[in-house]
């Protein structure tokens, strides 16, 4: 059994991307999922004046939490065609601590936004950046129009055709996982 952390990369109490780790996390049952909820984690903007006064706490727990896990599983919310400041916040932060924070981790990549696109561009920069800190996008899933597509009271899915992608998407990963 493996350890895999799965976390969103929003502060939002109320993130939709949240509620697709849920979705996601809860599928899989072969292998250890701890999910965090970045709502509950206050992290200081960071800035070299501040990182000389050395990484918060919450931060080095959050680096011992992915340091320990074997895979990632990270849904990235997008605000104005880029991941947002929060999120970026948390990379700069991680890569201070260590550069490759994410060496060779198996990462699942989503992303999920209310509009058509859900979240494509905050998620390709993240395939892209995860490389560059030694992670492995081993599969991604994008869930657009989150509202028209998620039943926020049951956590499901409700478009059949990503139900089935996300089934195909997980299926993969937790074999990819496993070797």
């Amino acid at each position: 059994m493996n350890k895999i952390l799965a976390f969103a990369g929003s502060n939002s109490p109320t993130s939709i991307n949240h509620q697709l780790i849920l979705n996601v996390s809860q599928r899989i049952s072969e292998h250890e999922v701890e999910v965090l909820k970045m709502s509950e984690m206050e992290i200081p903007m960071f800035s070299i004046v501040r990182e000389k006064e050395g990484a918060p706490q919450v931060v080095k727990e959050l680096y011992e939490k992915i340091r320990n896990s074997k895979s990632l599983i990270i849904s990235v919310n997008e605000n104005n065609r880029m991941v947002s400041a929060y999120f970026k916040n948390i990379i700069d932060w991680l890569s201070r601590i260590e550069r490759k924070f994410l060496q060779d981790k198996k990462i699942l990549l989503m992303s999920t936004s209310p509009g058509r696109h859900g979240g494509a561009a905050a998620l390709e920069y993240s395939k892209f950046i995860f490389t560059r800190f030694g992670g492995v996008v081993v599969e991604s899933f994008s869930l657009p129009q989150f509202y028209e597509n998620f039943d926020l009271e049951k956590g499901t899915i409700k478009n059949e055709v990503f139900e089935l992608g996300v089934v195909e998407v997980v299926t993969s990963f937790s074999q990819q996982i496993k070797e």
